[in-house]
């Protein structure tokens, strides 16, 4: 028989941000499980079930029985398994231990020798038979850290566990896991629903609870139901959603039956920055906070109820109370904040640790304000506006609100700075310096900002990496990977000519009393240099193309994206190939070689090949210069396919390593002249397949 299976776990509340997560894992696990053992075709597309009180899954077209296999056994080669005529204890074992006479068995090949084989036919098990062992299966995989036990049971599961359902179309499997027998019933919403439900069939699970049991069962289906209510509501306001993609996930793993209502707040709050309001409003309660098409906030909200009632007035009655409490607190904190400037708290980060052997913050503060000045005159941007953002940028550490909202560090100290009357320059470089703080997040908006981003993600680099803290594996507690990525980011894409090794350099040398190791700056060059081809990579440049300009370890992290571009561009060429390979033959003989630092002597050139390709490369090497001096890489490269004849022609008819002294080292002269040329903007030879 062939039907639609259905297995779920009745459970008490899931941990709502991991349950999206587990119901992916169980319904893939027993997908894998039953595929394994031919109970369904591989690729079977199924439905997977996540809501706070169950995990489930339907997978169509299960069998029933297992089609009966053709099983092969292989045993001792044949070479070995007679002697004098008579089969060896190996093979007499071999034959025992499937139930045969020696005779019995066949010859087969393993791929190098003959042996013996036995072959059966292997009848198939029913589905019955399997399933309970599928279903622990799926369970120890679960990605779940914490289980628990309940009650008398010596089960364990993330939550306590109270029904079980493995029905295979409409008939029930018999069998028992976590200490529970299968059956059909399952429970409907904890208020809207009475007593249990029974299953009829496993096709009609998700419109069963649906109907009967006032539950969206699939979280894909429950959140779509969510965020449309969420839309339709803010419309009807004259509203939009504040950014809510992290806490719709959130809320429609806390409801089984959503329903949206919109309360409201006092516009006294509203003097409190926004960004307090509706951390408070998403962190704390999980409500939607509602903007004007600017992008102000409102004195509305949206929550999300898993009671559906004619009569919401007590549910939004109730939201707001507690809401309001919320909100007093956030104004509570931020007026007592304004009683002192953020100036006035600098001195105290003398009390604060930033690391036992990297000394205080306020240490750490010093270090900042010399390396913002030093990257803002290299911008040509006010170095004393950046020393004076770096001299406040850790102040708001030793605010409330921030002590409340650890989030809202860099954008309290804006607001703060803002009321201390500090020019908008310093306020936004204050917000600034933790930018980007996420994959795809914005950059710091101007060169101060920029400068004060820099010397703080710098400082970490160095210092931590500098202390031993490196990243290994999964393990990166300091985010030295994210603040490399976000120093990468802010000089390629903002750009800013700034030198990668000399801003190292910079910060290595702030740290006077901190003892870091020797190798800190170039093992930490060449680790961003890693992060470079990472990031390169995560934007769809060809990975040849992207290890022909990181392999020359860039310097100028600005000049590394137009590189990139030049070389797919010149990748297209026909001339690239050949160029290419010339590029790496060079490389190859100079290897074999002293470094030549003389240049080639026309007089001492002789044959036509060599005198054609001096020639060309004289003339096109001011070119090729010329286009790099003023960054136009693709002009460069072009001007370098030129020369493929050339190229092509002299190692045709010449022989670079003739046993003539002169002639040799004058050769090697020319190609190293010419391998200095094709590698200005990146190396070519790379290139070459």
């Amino acid at each position: 028989m062939q039907d639609t299976l259905l297995i779920e776990l009745l459970t008490e509340e899931l941990p709502p941000k991991a349950l999206p997560r587990l119901g992916a894992a169980f319904a893939q696990t027993i997908v894998d499980e039953l595929t394994k053992l031919n109970f369904v075709m591989t690729g079977v597309e199924h439905h997977v079930f996540a809501s706070p009180r169950r995990l489930a899954v339907t997978i169509p077209n299960v069998i029933s029985l297992q089609p009966d296999q053709q099983v092969e056994r292989r045993g001792p080669a044949v070479a070995n398994a007679m002697k004098d005529g008579q089969p060896t204890p190996a093979l007499t074992g071999f034959a025992r231990s499937c139930g045969v006479e020696v005779a019995q068995l066949t010859i087969g090949n393993d791929g190098k020798n003959d042996v013996y084989v036995h072959r059966y036919t292997k009848t198939g098990e029913s589905l019955a038979s399997q399933l309970v062992v599928i279903v622990e299966t799926a369970l120890k995989k679960l990605p779940a850290p914490k289980l628990m036990r309940w009650g008398s049971r010596d089960s364990q599961f993330i939550r306590p566990v109270h029904g079980l359902i493995m029905l295979h179309g409409d008939q029930v499997i018999d069998g028992c896991a976590l200490e529970l027998n299968s059956g059909r019933t399952t429970l409907g919403h904890r208020f809207l629903s009475k007593g249990e439900i029974s299953i009829p069939h496993a096709d009609a699970y998700a419109r069963t609870l649906y109907e009967q049991g006032h539950v969206i069962a699939s979280f894909v289906a429950r959140r779509a139901n969510i965020e449309d209510q969420l839309k339709r509501a803010a419309s009807a306001a004259d509203c939009q959603l504040a950014d809510h993609e992290a806490l719709l996930d959130e809320v429609t793993a806390l409801v089984e039956w959503p329903a949206v209502y919109i309360g409201s707040f006092s516009e006294d709050f509203l003097k409190v920055p926004q960004e307090c309001l509706i951390l408070s409003m998403q962190q704390h309660q999980k409500y939607f906070p509602l903007l004007d098409a600017n992008g102000r906030l409102q004195s509305r909200f949206l929550v999300v109820s898993n009671l559906q009632t004619d009569d919401p007035s007590h549910i939004i009655h109730g939201n707001e109370r507690v809401l309001r409490a919320r909100l007093s607190d956030a104004k509570f904190f931020f007026e007592q904040d304004q009683k002192q400037r953020l100036d006035a708290r600098v001195q105290r980060l003398e009390n604060v640790v930033y690391h036992n052997k990297l000394g205080t913050q306020l240490e750490r503060v010093q270090r900042l304000c010399k390396l913002a000045g030093i990257i803002a005159g290299k911008l040509h941007a006010d170095a004393k506006q950046a020393e004076r953002a770096a001299y406040l940028v850790k102040a708001d550490l030793l605010t409330d609100m921030v002590g409340e909202f650890p989030e809202l560090q860099g954008t309290m100290g804006m607001y703060y700075a803002r009321i201390d009357g500090e020019s908008d320059i310093v306020a936004h470089a204050i917000e600034g310096h933790y930018h980007p703080r996420f994959a795809g997040d914005t950059l710091p908006q101007d060169n101060i900002a920029a400068a004060v981003a820099l010397a703080d993600k710098l400082d970490t680099l160095v210092g931590i990496w500098g202390i031993g803290l490196i990243p290994t594996g999964d393990k990166d507690p300091f985010g030295l990977r994210r603040h490399a990525l976000g120093v990468l980011r802010i000089l390629l894409e903002s750009p800013l000519a700034l030198d990668l090794m000399e801003l190292l350099e910079h910060a290595r040398a702030c740290f006077v009393t901190a003892n870091l190791a020797e190798d800190t700056v170039p093992k930490l060059f060449d680790f961003m240099q890693e992060r470079l081809k990472n990031y390169l990579a995560g934007r769809d440049f060809d990975v040849t193309v992207i290890e022909a300009v990181v392999s020359q370890g860039p310097r100028r992290i600005d000049q590394v994206l137009p590189r990139v571009e030049a070389v797919t561009t010149f990748r297209s060429l026909p001339e690239a190939e050949s160029l290419a390979a010339a590029n790496k033959r060079i490389g190859n003989i100079l290897k074999k070689t002293d470094a030549i630092h003389s240049a080639p002597d026309f007089t001492l050139l002789q044959e036509t090949a060599e005198k054609a390709l001096f020639e060309a490369v004289a003339k096109v090497k001011p070119i090729v210069e010329s286009h790099v001096a003023n960054q136009g890489y693709t002009d460069a490269l072009k001007a370098l396919a030129g020369l493929r004849e050339t190229v092509d022609a002299f190692f045709d008819q010449v022989m670079v390593m003739t046993d003539e002294p002169l002639l040799r080292q004058n050769r090697l002269a020319l190609l190293t002249q010419l391998g200095n040329l094709m590698n200005q903007v990146a190396d070519i030879s790379k290139l070459a397949s």
